[in-house]
């Protein structure tokens, strides 16, 4: 017999026992007398047998895959390090846990997006799944996963969403609150705001609390506002775009690290000085954030430990309906893209 073809009915003949006796023995069931066990441990290790644990998983309907599903769609660049810490935060929770992990990607600009991850889930089996903004707030998609008996964890999912499923996340809004305070504290009074896509639900919730933040420091101006998609591209644009207002803003904050970074370069190709001539900030304190200059203010959020926390939640929701959220802590960075307003 093969080592490598070897199966438990191989182990149970050549051990001289029954193949449930085997399946006792590899179980680490108690009730297994000693010389029973030391005669099925020496044949498995002389035939090489290996435990398929998927297909034990699949048997007792308990699978050990855990999907997470990017959104991305095809038109735009990808946010390379948030998807990567996402990735990493996820692998991390599964191998402790004894899980696999795989990825998808759906556009969430699909119409079908809905039956795509049904057909998905059908061809997969995943015991659960992980879903990024903005799928994360997509009730027609978290509704098509639900339908197909699937447990689900949200990462940075807004109110209506954390109704219905699981989710982990952090103050969306006390974010953007913390770095309105911190503009305001240094005296700027004229804002503009490159906001995240408006299906995103967190990247709202992050102007909410920027604006909440200058109504309370007695600012009455709405922010001037540009829609980006979180790629350094459409924040080059949208600064672009600023600077021929004829207004001039003293502070630009920005809903994620590489609008801003983008942002930054259209300031230094219109010979501005940051921050002397205007402040910049950024959300989620990604690797650029340090590596640009200079080097940004913005708010660290711990984006591998949200989806290494939400492993957790999965694992522990497939033996609970109800919805949960875990709220994990923030920090604002203060660093050398902000300072006073010019006189």
């Amino acid at each position: 017999m093969s080592k490598r073809n070897s199966t438990i009915d191989d182990v149970a003949e050549a051990a001289g026992v029954a193949r449930v006796t085997v399946s006792r023995v590899l179980n680490n069931v108690q009730n297994v007398r000693s010389e029973t066990r030391e005669k099925v441990l020496r044949a498995v290790e002389e035939l090489g047998y290996s435990v398929n644990h998927q297909a034990r998983a699949l048997a007792s309907g308990m699978g050990r895959l855990i999907m997470l599903i990017h959104a991305h769609s095809p038109e735009r660049e990808p946010n390379s390090y948030y998807n990567a810490a996402l990735e990493l935060g996820a692998l991390r929770g599964c191998s402790s846990l004894g899980f696999d992990l795989v990825s998808r990607s759906v556009d969430p600009q699909d119409v079908n997006r809905a039956q795509m991850m049904s057909s998905i889930i059908e061809r997969e089996r995943p015991a659960g799944l992980i879903l990024s903004p903005p799928l994360s707030d997509d009730l027609e998609f978290i509704d098509a996963a639900r339908r197909a008996g699937v447990k689900i964890v949200a990462v940075s999912a807004g109110e209506e969403a954390q109704e219905v499923v699981s989710s982990v996340g952090i103050d969306e809004r006390a974010g953007g609150h913390a770095l309105g305070r911190h503009l305001t504290s240094l005296g700027h009074t004229s804002f503009a705001f490159i906001r995240g896509p408006l299906e995103h639900r967190a990247a709202a919730q992050r102007y909410d609390g920027f604006v909440e933040a200058l109504r309370q420091s007695g600012i009455t101006n709405t922010p001037w506002t540009a829609i980006g998609d979180f790629t350094f591209k459409s924040g080059v644009e949208a600064a672009e775009l600023m600077l021929r207002e004829p207004v001039r803003y003293t502070a630009i904050a920005c809903a994620n690290d590489d609008m801003a970074a983008g942002a930054m370069l259209a300031l230094h190709r219109a010979r501005l000085e940051i921050p002397q001539h205007i402040s910049v900030t950024g959300f989620d304190d990604t690797p650029m954030s340090e590596i640009v200059w200079p080097p940004l203010t913005t708010i660290r959020q711990p984006i591998k430990e949200l989806t290494e926390r939400a492993v957790h939640l999965l694992v522990q929701n497939m033996s609970d309906d109800g919805p949960h959220f875990d709220g994990l802590p923030f920090a604002l960075v203060v660093r050398d893209s902000t300072a006073p307003p010019a006189a």
